[in-house]
């Protein structure tokens, strides 16, 4: 039985509380892991959290809906396998990918990268990339930050909007 049915398949748009940021999702690459986030995003689970982690030059992260680092959980009731693709690698900014705390440990928080992070491959599952909205992502990136990389304003999703496959092909023709 698929997770997500074919017709689902599709991208995110983050409106974030500094604009709008659409992510396209590796749905051939990392099937669960997008599952995970699209479901997630569909189900409201993304509404009003807190990007609460900010490394300049580095990556910006959210996805725990307790703000803390320590917070989230998957679809899948429990946390879920990697996914690693050999293709897939981290070579620039803005690709999207899994936040854990060890091999196998995935839940709800995620990362966009800030600029190339190689020794982050094999070790975070990526699963998407910055589709528009590039510059909001930079914009976060120079967000100021505590001694904790703790954002010292808060910079929220304040909702997570998903596009199905259906209708990304419609508005490209």
């Amino acid at each position: 039985m698929a997770l997500v049915q074919k017709q689902e398949e599709g991208s995110v748009i983050l409106q974030t509380s500094m604009g709008a940021i659409t992510v396209e999702l590796y749905w051939r690459h990392a099937p669960r892991t997008c599952a995970n986030f699209y479901l997630l995003a569909k189900r409201g689970f993304y509404n009003g959290t807190i990007f609460h982690r900010i490394i300049p030059d580095f990556m910006i992260q959210g996805g725990d809906p307790t703000g803390t680092g320590r917070g989230g959980t998957s679809i899948y009731a429990s946390p879920f396998p990697d996914e690693h693709h050999p293709q897939l690698r981290f070579t620039g900014a803005g690709i999207l990918a899994m936040a854990n705390s060890g091999p196998n440990t995935n839940g709800s928080q995620f990362f966009l990268t800030l600029a190339p992070t190689p020794f982050l491959d094999r070790k975070h599952t990526i699963f998407g990339r910055v589709k528009e909205g590039m510059g909001v992502v930079q914009r976060l990136g120079r967000v100021g930050t505590d001694a904790e990389d703790r954002p010292r304003e808060e910079v929220k999703v304040l909702k997570a909007v998903v596009v199905p496959a259906s209708d990304e092909q419609e508005q490209e023709q």
